[in-house]
């Protein structure tokens, strides 16, 4: 058997080195970067676009634990974003570039795969996973459209921009995590005084954008809202989301801050950071205006402005069965956010899930597991109203039992049932694959 692969994103790379790991020849399609997409800015695959962060390493964050399940199940790309690991706190952060360039060498070091740079414009003939990620080409789109007979869906994603550390003013940024000691300290924190605050907010709210498209609604990912958004639905909004000042104290003067914007180390050097949850839609000229009002960014020099783009998904719970197959021809599977899961370690999970089915794995994980809520959640959703969701832990099966001691220890309870339950599923599955 040789199954064609559409799309070397993270769902594509995962799927690939699965089906190549257990014996089965691949032909792994990218068009980058002969063709370019409006958010990647390399040809290299499995390249993070949005952010650096593969979110909470915390096994009571449902993240954390589909993270955990992938280790222990043997996740390559899990094992490379570990690799290359950036501090982060409590989250999975890593170095892009050097993510991308660890995936890349696994690879071509496997004889099994056959990489090609070639758009794809009708869907192979034989197995093929379609993983070709929410920015598929028009061509691909409009073969993905003919099979399904379906128009697609589509929503908003929103890019944060990245800023130079030796711009950044340090007489008035500070390196702490939140509640945590200062020894702790991997976020750098720009901090607001109330007048400061709403200044920034009022510019914000009255800056410049760029428009959609005549045809295009515009339909944001609630996970993944731009700033500027967010300040539209009230002038404390911000306040008690990306900029909330709680568990931050200046580790110096103990000072308390109104707001406080938090940027995450981009890469291993330490030279670029990124402003964490600020992703945006605003004008490039807007963009260095209004976030050099940020009190220690002043001067700021932007390595990347923030930018917009459309991510489009098909209607999964309407046209996938439960092992990631279309419905009207088996032979096609689905991976990654185009499925309509979202979020960086969801489609690493999708991959490793596509990759272990059409390589004839029989055997699905138990829904208590955070692998299998994601590989559930495109399928079993209600159709006349899907829209794209990150893991969390309401897509679990709840206990049996009432949990006391409330929502952390809930959480702390699923984890430990879903490890519990990987565990037996593996044992099941390793003998035969």
């Amino acid at each position: 058997m040789k199954v064609s692969i559409i799309g070397a994103g993270l769902a594509g790379c995962e799927a690939a080195l699965q089906l190549a790991g257990a014996g089965v020849e691949v032909v792994l399609y990218e068009m980058r970067p002969g063709r370019m997409t409006p958010a990647h800015t390399t040809g290299l695959p499995a390249e993070l676009v949005c952010s650096n962060s593969l979110r909470s390493d915390l096994l009571r964050n449902a993240p954390g634990l589909l993270k955990e399940e992938l280790r222990r199940s043997g996740s390559y790309l899990m094992k490379a974003a570990d690799s290359c690991r950036v501090p982060a706190g409590g989250a999975l952060a890593v170095d892009r570039h050097e993510f991308s360039t660890t995936v890349k060498k696994m690879l071509d070091e496997h004889k099994l795969i056959l990489q090609r740079e070639e758009e794809v414009t009708e869907i192979p003939t034989g197995p093929v996973i379609i993983a070709a990620g929410p920015l598929a080409s028009a061509a691909l789109a409009d073969a993905v459209a003919g099979l399904t007979g379906k128009e697609s869906l589509y929503f908003y994603d929103a890019i944060a921009p990245v800023v130079d550390f030796q711009s950044i003013n340090m007489n008035r940024a500070f390196f702490q995590n939140r509640y945590e000691t200062a020894e702790q300290a991997d976020y750098l924190n720009c901090p607001f005084t109330e007048e400061e605050y709403f200044s920034f907010i009022h510019e914000l709210k009255s800056a410049d954008r760029v428009s959609a498209r005549s045809f295009e609604k515009e339909i944001h990912f609630q996970g993944c809202m731009p700033v500027e958004a967010i300040a539209d639905s009230g002038e404390m909004s911000l306040a008690f989301g990306p900029m909330k000042p709680v568990g931050l104290i200046h580790p110096v003067t103990g000072q308390k801050y109104f707001a406080v914007v938090q940027l995450r180390m981009e890469n291993r050097a330490g030279t670029a950071w990124n402003l964490v949850g600020f992703q945006t839609k605003l004008t490039y000229f807007e963009q260095k205006r209004i976030f050099r009002m940020i009190p220690g960014l002043e001067n700021a020099e932007f390595i990347r402005l923030g930018s917009m783009h459309r991510n489009t998904f098909i209607n999964g719970p309407a046209l996938l069965d439960g092992r990631m197959r279309f419905n009207a021809d088996k032979r096609i599977m689905f991976a990654g956010q185009i499925t309509g899961i979202e979020g960086y370690i969801e489609s690493i999970a999708s991959g490793f899930l596509a990759g272990k089915l059409m390589g004839g794995l029989e055997a699905l994980p138990p829904a208590e597991t955070a692998l299998g809520a994601v590989l559930r959640y495109p399928a079993e959703s209600p159709a006349d109203n899907y829209q794209p969701s990150n893991i969390n832990y309401g897509l679990f099966p709840p206990m049996k039992k009432k949990v006391s001691g409330g929502r952390r220890v809930r959480r702390e309870m699923l984890a430990e049932r879903a490890l519990a339950k990987l565990e037996e599923w593996l044992s099941a599955v390793s003998p035969a694959n």
